[in-house]
């Protein structure tokens, strides 16, 4: 394939896949603009209890990167009825997964809220938020089964259809709720279930009718181990990256309350950013994946250096965007003259940040594609614990706040970009085949 038509194939599957991944952080919206005319008290706890929720689903976002995986292979290598049972699996998978979490997550809604810092009245109501909640967690699962296996076969507007359909749903069930029939935060939380249900019920007919009538669909252990074994290595991948921007924040939380407000400032920045970078890294996701399973090294390598290509120059625009606008942008989110000085002495460094992340997403999209997770694992555990991990402390003990966090933020980045340059540079990512 030329540039151009890789160029054509990346908005394809870039496009749809950014509608889709901003459909989350837009269902968060919703919550905290219907919660947040209920009061103080009740915004607290549903900022508490999302911050438990969030993070259990990111942490089982292997659903979909791994099947996205096994299924792209497949459809590569024109296994459609093996591509069809790996999306069973990963159906039964997600069901089992998200039924034993919805029942831990029920079960231990008190330690959690003390393990994340809930304390009084908002703290009760966010647990009793946490149990109700927690019956949408097989069906936010099965979402992400079902988007994986979407996007492996190409078809990545049914799943943006069903994300943005369960939203408008969410929406009108939790205004009726929380202010029709008064239920407040209780009325949030059944709203949110109600409409995952729907949004899983969805899934469950698109994996169920992938590949027609003859598809073998009852539980096989040897596919759902495949999709354990790449899920265990993405498991530590997303986990240490997740404990590093934890230990970011409590660091920060340590200097100052200016300090740590800057920093919330920037951090939701760039999660919001990495929205875009993430939607490239999915088509890296489904393009490599697919030229490997058909064989084809040189496609999949070129289509590979071509992501890295687009992502670089979306991270140098980002970067270059935040610079221009350090003494504009921070003052969209607070009037603070200490968290304004504060922002900009960070922002620099997370403007630095931006064409090194742009990389490396690109990088992670390409060998998840490839099914090469285990040294994603390795090299994120490496950035983290190694290069990370010691900077960020000195920063207690030196004082070298917010600015000294950010520093350490930009040296795992560029430690994950070393690692996982060296890994591309190679050709032991790039195993032909249906299977990596």
């Amino acid at each position: 394939m030329s540039g151009r038509a890789h160029d054509r194939e990346i908005l394809r599957l870039g496009l749809p896949a950014l509608g889709a991944l901003a459909a989350e952080p837009l269902y968060i919206l919703v919550d905290t603009a219907i919660v947040g005319h209920l009061g103080t008290r009740q915004l607290a706890a549903l900022a508490l209890a999302a911050t438990v929720l969030t993070a259990v689903v990111a942490l089982c976002n292997f659903l979909a990167y791994g099947t996205t995986a096994q299924v792209a292979r497949l459809h590569g290598a024109r296994q459609e009825a093996r591509a069809a049972q790996i999306a069973a699996q990963a159906l039964w998978l997600s069901v089992a997964i998200g039924v034993a979490l919805a029942v831990l997550v029920a079960a231990l809604a008190h330690p959690l809220m003390l393990l994340i810092g809930g304390t009084g009245e908002a703290a009760a109501l966010a647990e009793r938020y946490l149990r109700l909640s927690a019956a949408g967690l097989p069906f936010a699962l099965v979402a992400l089964a079902g988007q994986g296996y979407l996007r492996g076969v190409g078809r990545l507007r049914a799943p943006l259809v069903v994300l943005v359909a369960a939203n408008l749903f969410n929406v009108v069930l939790e205004l009726g709720l929380v202010y029709g029939l008064d239920l407040g935060l209780d009325g949030s939380a059944l709203g949110t279930v109600v409409a995952q249900a729907a949004m899983g019920a969805a899934f469950v007919i698109l994996l169920w009718r992938a590949g027609g009538p003859g598809v073998a669909r009852r539980p096989r252990w040897a596919d759902q181990r495949s999709l354990l074994r790449l899920g265990g290595d993405l498991l530590v991948r997303t986990g240490s990256l997740l404990a590093a921007f934890t230990l970011a924040g409590a660091v920060v939380a340590r200097t100052s309350t200016a300090a740590l407000a800057a920093h919330q400032v920037a951090f939701q920045l760039f999660v919001f950013l990495a929205l875009v970078l993430d939607s490239i890294a999915i088509a890296a996701q489904v393009i490599v994946g697919r030229a490997l399973g058909a064989g084809d090294v040189d496609g999949a390598r070129g289509a590979a250096r071509r992501m890295i290509l687009w992502s670089a120059v979306v991270g140098c625009v980002f970067g270059g965007g935040l610079l221009a606008l350090t003494s504009l942008l921070p003052r969209a989110f607070t009037s603070d003259p200490a968290v304004l000085a504060q922002a900009r002495d960070l922002w620099p460094l997370f403007a630095l940040l931006q064409p090194a992340g742009a990389i490396v997403f690109a990088l992670d999209g390409i060998l998840i594609g490839a099914g090469d997770t285990r040294y994603i694992a390795k090299a994120m555990a490496f950035s983290s614990l190694v290069c990370f991990t010691p900077v960020v402390l000195a920063c207690l003990a030196w004082d070298w706040g917010v600015v000294g966090v950010w520093v350490a933020l930009n040296v795992l980045m560029l430690a994950r970009l070393a690692t996982m340059a060296v890994r591309f540079r190679g050709r032991r990512w790039a195993v032909v085949g249906a299977v990596a």
